[in-house]
C-alpha cells in the first residue's frame, strides 16, 4: 500500500511541478519546463508566477514576493536592488521584474528544505511505541513463565516424579540410559520454547497494518491521498492543532466597502445611480486601464475569475459590479 501510494504521489508531483516558464537564453525568448532551467538564464516574473529557482533580481518595478512557503510569514516582501535575492517556491504577489538564475534543483533553498523533510529519520509513531511496550512486556512474562516451567519440569523429570501414560517412571538415576535421558530433556526444552513462541504476539503488527490500510482506503474515498500508512495513525491521535499566525488563517481577500466619486458618497458602494452614466463609464474605463490584473469570463456563464494583487482584485471586482448595475440601468431606460 505504501508503494502504491508513493507512485500516485510521484505522478501527481510530476504533473504539478512541471511548470512552463518564459526564459531569455542566448538572446532568444522562449517557453520551457521548470526542470530545464540552468544557471545563467533570465526569467521574467509577473503577478501570480512562481519563482522557479533561486536568483537575483536584475530589473523590475514594485516587485513584492510572498515568502510564506519558506518563512511562514504572510506579509509580502518587497524586492529591489537593496534586497535582490529571490528564493524558489515563492509567489509573485505584486509588480513585475526579471531575475538571473543562480541555483537550480537541490542547490536551491527550497530543494534543501524538501530534501531534509523527505528524509526518513525512523521515528516511531505513538501506536508503535505503545505496541513495542506491550510486546516487550508480554515477551518478558512469557519468558519468565517458560523459565519457571522449564525448571519445574526438569526437577520433576530428574527426580523421578514424571511418569509415562502406563505409570512407569521416565527417569531413574543410574538406570535410565544417556540417550533416553537426553531425549527427555529435549522434550522439556521443547515445551518451554513453545511457551515463548506462543507468548510473542506476532499477529499484532499485521493486524495494525491491516487496520491502517483500511483507514487509508476510507480516506481515499474522501479524496484525501495518504503517502504513508503511519500518518493515518498519527493524525488519528491528534487532539489539538495549533497555529502561531493569524494571517495564515484568513482568506487573503479584500473588498471595497465604501466609495466616493467627486465628493458624492456611493451608498451602497456599487450604486452608481447617484452619478451620470458618462461619469460611471469613465470610472469603469479608468479601472480597466490602470491595472495589471486580468478578468476572465468563463464560457459556462459562471462567476468571473479575477487575478492580480488583493487590492487590484478588490477594485476589479467592484468595477464589475458597477458595470453590471450600469448595464441594468441602461436596459431599464
Amino acid at each position: 500500500s505504501d508503494y502504491r501510494q508513493s507512485l500516485q504521489f510521484q505522478h501527481l508531483n510530476e504533473e504539478k511541478q512541471n511548470i512552463q516558464v518564459e526564459v531569455l537564453r542566448g538572446g532568444k525568448r522562449f517557453r520551457t519546463s521548470i526542470f530545464d532551467l540552468v544557471v545563467g538564464d533570465v526569467v521574467p516574473l509577473n503577478i501570480g508566477d512562481q519563482v522557479p529557482a533561486d536568483g537575483i533580481l536584475i530589473s523590475g518595478h514594485s516587485l513584492a514576493i510572498d515568502e510564506s512557503s519558506m518563512t511562514g510569514e504572510s506579509k509580502t516582501v518587497h524586492k529591489d536592488q537593496k534586497a535582490p535575492f529571490l528564493m524558489s517556491g515563492c509567489k509573485v504577489a505584486d509588480g513585475y521584474g526579471s531575475m538571473l538564475v543562480t541555483g537550480v534543483g537541490i542547490n536551491t533553498e527550497w530543494g534543501q528544505l524538501m530534501a531534509n523533510l523527505s528524509e526518513d529519520n525512523g521515528e516511531e509513531t505513538p501506536l508503535q511505541v505503545r505496541l513495542n511496550g506491550v510486546a516487550t512486556f508480554i515477551g518478558m512474562v512469557g519468558l519468565s513463565v517458560a523459565g519457571v516451567v522449564l525448571g519445574v519440569l526438569a526437577i520433576r523429570y530428574f527426580t523421578g516424579h514424571t511418569k509415562n501414560p502406563d505409570g512407569t517412571v521416565q527417569f531413574r538415576a543410574g538406570t535410565t540410559g544417556l540417550k533416553q535421558g537426553f531425549m527427555g530433556a529435549i522434550r522439556i526444552l521443547t515445551i518451554a520454547v513453545t511457551i515463548v513462541v506462543v507468548a510473542v504476539p506476532e499477529g499484532l503488527p499485521l493486524a495494525v497494518t491491516l487496520t491502517l490500510a483500511y483507514s487509508m482506503r476510507k480516506m481515499m474515498l474522501d479524496k484525501a491521498l495518504v503517502r504513508r500508512l503511519s500518518s493515518c495513525e498519527t493524525m488519528g491521535s491528534a487532539t489539538t492543532i495549533c497555529s502561531d499566525k493569524t494571517g495564515t488563517l484568513t482568506l487573503n481577500k479584500m473588498t471595497v466597502v465604501e466609495a466616493h466619486f467627486i465628493g458624492t458618497r456611493l451608498d451602497p458602494c456599487d450604486d452608481v445611480r447617484a452619478i451620470s452614466s458618462s461619469s460611471a463609464a469613465l470610472l469603469i474605463e479608468g479601472i480597466a486601464q490602470n491595472t495589471t490584473g486580468t478578468v476572465f469570463l468563463p464560457e459556462d456563464g459562471g462567476a468571473a475569475d479575477v487575478t492580480g494583487s488583493p487590492t487590484e482584485k478588490a477594485i476589479l471586482s467592484w468595477g464589475l459590479k458597477v458595470r453590471l448595475i450600469l448595464l441594468h440601468t441602461e436596459c431599464l431606460l
